[in-house]
């Protein structure tokens, strides 16, 4: 997502939503339940299934790529024993920024690069068992820049004011998959003419597989 008024840039920072795997539960006074994801110390990545989708108004952004994958340095990996382990709370994970290419926006003529980072502080995901089981990302402050040219040149950053969860669900399975529906992602918006600028906000949709790269055989689990 006469002359048209032009917000596609604001959908295009909800990538950040490439990705923030903050798992997030409504408050309430009862407190979180174990949460136990197996298997410990294994290396896993997530990679989009289906198309990711960003939304502001009535223009949309789509996605066909979008990854975070392990790169040897301790990040996309399980904790080991006992650290998959949280008696009572989520259990997290650092991850890769989620890259993200393949993007087209509903505007024509207006063409999209998004470039993700963690100049300003790591990504993770995390998980907490329930019924359903919560899932998301969790980015940082300006993880995702997103830039446009054709029609118009605009950049907007998402997570302007520090780090920004994107909640969704978790499906254990072969593969396990996190859900992302609507969330909603801030940004900040500079440019010339047709650019949004100042605040900004739009929705993100996305599936993502996640896999077992240790151990293709195996699945990664969300339990108690």
């Amino acid at each position: 997502m006469a002359t048209r008024r032009f917000r596609v840039p604001a959908a295009l920072v909800a990538t950040a939503a490439a990705l923030a795997l903050g798992a997030t539960t409504a408050a309430s006074a009862v407190a979180p339940g174990s949460t136990t994801v197996n298997p410990a110390g294994h290396s896993f990545g997530a990679k989009l299934n289906g198309k990711a989708t960003f939304t502001a108004g009535s223009t949309t952004m789509t996605c066909t790529v979008s990854a975070s994958l392990p790169n040897g340095t301790g990040t996309n990996q399980i904790p080991a024993a006992p650290g998959n382990h949280n008696a009572a709370g989520p259990v997290s994970a650092a991850i890769n920024p989620p890259t993200f290419s393949g993007c087209t926006t509903s505007i024509f003529g207006v063409g999209v690069t998004v470039t993700s980072n963690a100049t300003n502080g790591q990504w993770s995901i995390s998980a907490q068992y329930g019924s359903p089981i919560s899932a998301g990302l969790t980015m940082p402050k300006g993880g995702v820049v997103i830039k446009t040219s054709g029609l118009a040149s605009c950049t907007l950053t998402a997570s302007p004011g520090g780090p920004t969860s994107v909640p969704g669900t978790w499906t254990n399975g072969s593969p396990s998959r996190l859900a992302i529906a609507n969330a909603p992602v801030a940004a900040t918006g500079t440019g010339g003419f047709l650019c949004p600028t100042g605040n900004q906000t739009a929705t993100f949709s996305a599936t993502y597989d996640v896999s077992d790269t240790t151990d293709p055989a195996q699945q990664i689990t969300v339990t108690s």
